[in-house]
């Protein structure tokens, strides 16, 4: 098994607001995140595949296919937007780090194809780095890390 790792840069704004708590509460647990307008970050996006090397390509998987399923289904999506306005899935979700980390696996998860000669691709993990001290990290489910939980 090869893993392979591609980084992605992207800009969006949110505001970190849950409309079930009060006033006071946003602010404790939210604190500056919470400000009305909003703020922004530049987020780094790192998607890891992994599978065999296919013996044609001497890849685990092409660079081009990864960048424009990754274009397609996460930039396009997210890069220059307003979390809370522009992306249907956070109008009623909080879109921190943690939730947009998942949304992106989410998206990532069913678009990587098998690879080539019938051998299986996956998506094993994407990180999503928001600031230099904050980074959040959704790793797949593999039948190796279901018995390492057990």
């Amino acid at each position: 098994m090869v893993y392979l790792t591609r980084r992605y840069r992207f800009s969006a704004g949110h505001r970190l607001h849950n409309d079930v708590l009060s006033t006071e509460e946003n602010r404790r647990v939210y604190g500056k995140c919470n400000n009305p307008n909003g703020h922004g970050h530049n987020y780094l996006l790192e998607v890891t595949v992994a599978g065999p090397i296919d013996p044609a390509t001497g890849m685990v998987f092409d660079l081009v296919t990864l960048d424009g399923i990754v274009h397609e289904q996460v930039l396009d999506k997210f890069d220059h937007r307003n979390l809370n306005l522009d992306v249907e899935n956070f109008r009623t979700r909080v879109p921190t780090t943690e939730n947009l980390c998942l949304e992106i696996y989410a998206l990532l998860r069913n678009s990587i194809p098998q690879g080539g000669a019938g051998q299986r691709v996956r998506l094993d993990r994407v990180g999503l780095e928001e600031t230099s001290l904050n980074s959040f990290e959704c790793v797949g489910e593999t039948e190796g890390r279901k018995k390492a939980m057990r």
